[in-house]
């Protein structure tokens, strides 16, 4: 317990000393919004409180690592648009001397290769750009009900000549009481350690995440509602120049700016194998909005899980252009079923 201890109190003094960045404007890693596993694309892209042995969910908040993902293993493979992919690589270990759970993950987007030019359109060759962040978490149980966990990542982006790398944290605590858990994360607190070339230093994607997830107590069903951005209420974007040109009023009323925050999903369990998911992110549909163009599926999510003994496949579908979906396969293998490398606890179906 001491060494989780420590290292989340290290996590909140190196938060501490960033936590008064700038929280307003255009960031820098915006890849790091994106969900880096399959569960979490169909919940709606942001949960903090679904609570599962999916080791993957504990990528995006780290209080959600718990002993059941000993030797679990999760890999995630995204196809984009344009060639682009996306990769995810994350490990869970139980340490149980410590009594702390830890895990290390990768999360790398191969943009393809790019013509390269200069200001006068002249050919330079071919770029290769890159994003990725590798991070390390650990979490540790307190009481019965509580569990808090730290997590610090280490950014690189390789745009040809223009580079960067920043290092973050996220810290997470999350409560479950049997049929309900709520969880509240802080996200990338951090900076640039490297500047891309010719530009001032920029903020990270900071954000205060909280949710809660209810489970029915005579059905296989749960509901969650998360709320995300929660440092800054009204977070529309707004483009003077693009809405004058185009007539756009960005003027929006509190709901609207209320709901922008809120993040809905469902998930539903026919069997103990089959997992169902259906997500809502109301941001998400109000950003991809086109003037005078129906939405159609727009800010929707969903997907199905099949949960075997030692190994779980899913799938996720989401909507992040108008009436265009993008999909996500993920895998889950328990590696200590196969090789015998100690167990802790049994999984778990909602």
């Amino acid at each position: 317990m001491k060494v989780t201890l420590y290292f989340l109190l290290a996590s909140l003094f190196v938060g501490n000393a960033v936590f008064s960045q700038t929280l307003g404007g255009n960031a820098v890693f915006n890849f790091l919004r994106f969900p880096a596993t399959t569960q979490l694309t169909a919940l709606g892209g942001v949960n903090v409180s679904a609570t599962s042995n999916d080791v993957g969910l504990a990528f995006n908040n780290p209080s959600l690592l718990r002993k059941e993902m000993h030797t679990q293993l999760n890999s995630v493979f995204n196809s984009f648009y344009g060639g682009i992919n996306s990769y995810n690589l994350n490990f869970g270990f139980r340490n149980e001397k410590l009594k702390t759970n830890f895990a290390g993950g990768l999360h790398y987007f191969d943009y393809g290769k790019i013509v390269e030019t200069d200001a006068s359109g002249n050919l330079l060759g071919m770029i290769k750009p890159t994003d990725w962040v590798i991070q390390i978490s650990a979490s540790h149980h307190y009481l019965k009900k509580w569990n808090y966990g730290t997590t610090l990542k280490f950014i690189s982006s390789n745009y040809g000549l223009y580079r960067s790398s920043g290092v973050a944290m996220d810290i997470g605590v999350l409560f479950q009481d049997s049929l309900f858990a709520a969880s509240v994360v802080v996200k990338n607190v951090g900076f640039q350690l490297k500047k891309y070339t010719g530009t001032l230093s920029e903020e990270l994607p900071f954000d205060v995440q909280a949710g809660v997830t209810k489970k029915l107590r005579d059905a296989p069903i749960s509901f969650s509602l998360t709320a995300q951005r929660l440092h800054q209420f009204n977070i529309n974007y707004s483009d003077t120049i693009f809405n004058n040109l185009y007539g756009i009023n960005n003027n929006s009323s509190f709901i609207q700016q209320l709901f922008n925050h809120l993040i809905l999903a469902v998930q539903f369990y026919p069997t103990s194998a089959i997992e169902l998911s259906l997500g809502y992110n109301h941001l998400r549909r109000n950003e991809l909005n086109v003037a005078n163009a129906t939405n159609g599926l727009n800010g929707f999510s969903m997907g199905v899980g099949v949960l075997l003994k030692k190994i779980n496949f899913r799938y996720a579908i989401a909507y992040y252009q108008n009436n265009t979906a993008y999909s996500q396969f993920g895998l889950n293998i328990k590696l200590n079923e196969y090789f015998g490398l100690g167990k802790f606890g049994e999984r778990i179906f909602w």
